[in-house]
């Protein structure tokens, strides 16, 4: 997995260099967090690593992720868990910028490479939004990111693996980058969140 995270940053200047992460930093642990778990199992099935924003918190910007293990090849991209300022934040940028965003959102190319965008959504809309927004469906989201499984598990162990994972990467840089402008907007002041 250090060398794929290697020979994915040697790919990523050209479409994301603010994500070259150093494989130590990338690569999850293999050990599993047992203690909720009825599961004791000491380790996961999968080995994965997460690229992240280069200056940014974990959780303060949309990233990138990818897995291999003996079920499937994993390759997401987007917002996952998104604390409650940048929930905010992303949720007034998608409100402002909803003609983009619809934009990036349908494109086929993308949604052909990775699916359709994934998330858990809030039932109602949230507290000070108009119910008459454009965007009210997106809006109520708590998270956005594309998750694609469906490459053949063949591949995992060829020289094929890293173009299909840097495709799917580079397809989803533009809605990335969307999620990053909101991220980034008033994250230096308080007053954009009241």
């Amino acid at each position: 997995m250090v060398t794929l995270v290697e020979a994915v940053n040697a790919e990523l200047p050209a479409f994301a260099p603010e994500y070259l992460t150093d494989p130590a930093k990338a690569v999850y642990r293999i050990y599993r967090d047992t203690r909720f778990s009825n599961d004791k199992t000491p380790y996961k099935t999968h080995i994965a690593a997460n690229l992240h924003k280069q200056g940014a918190d974990k959780h303060a910007a949309a990233g990138y992720y990818f897995s291999v293990g003996a079920d499937e090849i994993e390759i997401a991209a987007g917002v996952y868990m998104p604390g409650p300022e940048e929930l905010l934040r992303l949720r007034r940028h998608i409100s402002a910028n909803f003609g983009e965003f619809s934009k990036l959102e349908a494109d086929r190319a993308v949604n052909k490479l990775l699916g359709t965008l994934k998330g858990d959504s809030l039932s109602r809309p949230p507290r000070g939004f108009s119910l008459e927004d454009p965007a009210m469906e997106w809006i109520k989201w708590k998270q956005w990111y594309y998750f694609h499984t469906a490459l053949d598990l063949e591949i995992a162990l060829t020289p094929k693996l890293l173009p299909e994972i840097v495709k799917r990467l580079k397809a989803a840089a533009p809605m990335v980058a969307f999620f990053n402008r909101g991220l980034e907007q008033g994250s230096h002041s308080r007053d954009f969140l009241h």
